[in-house]
């Protein structure tokens, strides 16, 4: 009985019209926001400036640039190489619908990768994880362009694995050698090279990096699902760049026979079955048929009318997995939905979840609901993405974007003195972070715009990179 008052009133909110390439157009510019290193000319959030520069000098190594997580100063590459993953899959499926945010998608993923280039090679025996430490950094309230935290160096090595980072790190660079394949083969087969090298080495000296770094780790990016499901997700992907199918041999001896009912940075199962089902659905090949089966098992347990159904909804219709920045799994699980409704499309194929039958259509609306939820066809008839609509978050939770910038302030906030005059204010941000998507709503489908409440009102890379698919499959106009 509960889904369907649920489903009323998800209808009840009516059918809002979006501007989906006006969204895209913004998810992409976030990243810009998230910069860490030397910032290029063409930089188009002006208010960012250079930062990090010596990241990676207590090491004697060059680990400057890739991105800030969130809406503090520390690159933890957990979550960095999870959202590069997604943010190349969806540049891969959707890159021709994508216009003229096809170059910048593919800048925002180069960004990236050039740093994990340089996590890979800047020692012997050593890959590099994680710059900044998060305990000192979550103290203070400043700038990126003034941080003078200590910006300790992490990394994982034989004697101390880190099979999920490692395992996530290749799957990065995998992904994204698929997406320089055409444009720049020189570039995409030093990131196969290295997906290769680094998914080795994930293999070969197998544990958690939570075990290894301890609070340098946890609990900002704790390894909450083990090693295995990055495993897994790696040679999937390794499978896709290079057709070896030793890769396929080692994901049948990971045994994941679960269904999971979310797909996150932490846990990678359920994108896994969904890539992988490609080559079933699309492809014919009964090798994969029981990816093509685990991945469907995984939609029945997401859509609201399904009776295998796991999943929670707010009133208003939003997907709710937890408390703590929830859009970042309804973004995860919508661009699997998409990409898979995308996959059936090309086959006319349906599926069952007992008596439901499911087709694309279904799927599409589904998710289609989703992402207008964001963009504001929710209760609060708010914007979860900042600098989209009239009416969007304006006390983020986000250092750059709460404190005046260089051009307002050339004179450097100290540790703490960002937080009395800026952070309790509650005056909104006086730089407008454009395009990041919040934590979001809580389950009563209220949210309250507050800078100090960050579970709800911090912004991360891991939720965006999840979205540009989902908007590029709704952005209906043609080039």
């Amino acid at each position: 009985m509960k889904v369907c008052v649920c489903l009323i009133l998800f209808f009840s909110l009516g059918t809002a019209q979006f501007d989906y390439r006006d969204a895209l157009e913004k998810s992409i510019l976030f990243f810009e926001g998230q910069r860490s290193g030397k910032l290029p000319p063409n930089q188009r959030l002006s208010w960012r400036g250079n930062s990090g520069l010596q990241d990676g000098s207590l090491a004697k190594v060059d680990l400057s640039g890739g991105y800030y997580d969130a809406g503090d100063n520390v690159k933890f590459n957990f979550p960095m190489a999870y959202t590069t993953t997604m943010l190349s899959w969806n540049t891969l499926e959707y890159g021709k619908r994508m216009g003229a945010q096809l170059q910048h998608a593919r800048a925002a993923i180069r960004w990236a990768t050039d740093y994990f280039l340089k996590c890979a090679n800047a020692a012997p025996n050593k890959l590099f994880v994680g710059v900044g430490d998060p305990n000192a950094d979550h103290k203070c309230w400043e700038r990126p362009e003034d941080m003078d935290t200590i910006r300790s160096v992490y990394y994982v090595s034989p004697s101390n694995p880190g099979s999920d980072v490692a395992g996530e790190m290749a799957a990065a660079l995998a992904a994204a050698s698929l997406v320089f394949r055409s444009v720049d083969p020189v570039y995409s087969k030093k990131l196969l090279g290295n997906a290769v090298k680094v998914f080795r080495f994930a293999v070969q000296y197998r544990g958690s990096y939570s075990d290894s770094l301890g609070s340098a780790a946890c609990p900002f990016y704790c390894s909450y699902s083990g090693y295995k499901d990055e495993l897994y997700w790696g040679a999937a992907w390794l499978l896709r760049a290079t057709n070896d199918i030793s890769y396929l041999n080692l994901i049948n001896t990971l045994g994941a026979n679960d269904v999971p009912d979310l797909f996150s940075w932490d846990n990678k199962y359920a994108g896994a079955h969904v890539l992988m089902s490609r080559r079933s659905v699309v492809g014919n090949d009964n090798r994969f048929d029981s990816f093509k089966q685990r991945a469907e098992d995984f939609v029945c347990k997401v859509l609201p009318n399904s009776p295998y159904t796991s999943t929670q909804y707010t009133k208003g219709g939003l997907l709710y997995k937890l408390p703590e920045e929830n859009l970042q799994y309804v973004t995860s699980i919508t661009s699997l939905l998409t990409t898979y409704a995308k996959y059936m499309a090309t086959k006319k194929h349906t599926f069952n979840c007992g008596s439901l039958v499911v087709t694309e259509k279904t799927i599409r609306n589904f998710a289609k609901r989703q992402v207008d939820y964001i963009l504001g066809n929710n209760p609060m008839k708010m914007s979860y993405m900042v600098g989209y609509g009239s009416n969007y978050p304006r006390r983020i939770h986000h250092r750059g974007s709460s404190l005046p910038s260089l051009a307002m302030h050339p004179q450097s906030f100290g540790c703490e003195a960002g937080f009395q005059p800026f952070y309790y204010t509650a005056n909104p941000n006086p730089n407008i972070l454009v395009g990041a998507i919040i934590g979001g709503p809580n389950q009563n489908d209220f949210f309250p715009d507050e800078r100090t409440d960050y579970s709800h009102s911090e912004p991360a890379t891991y939720i965006n990179a999840a979205i540009v698919g989902p908007l590029a499959y709704f952005d209906s106009s043609k080039h």
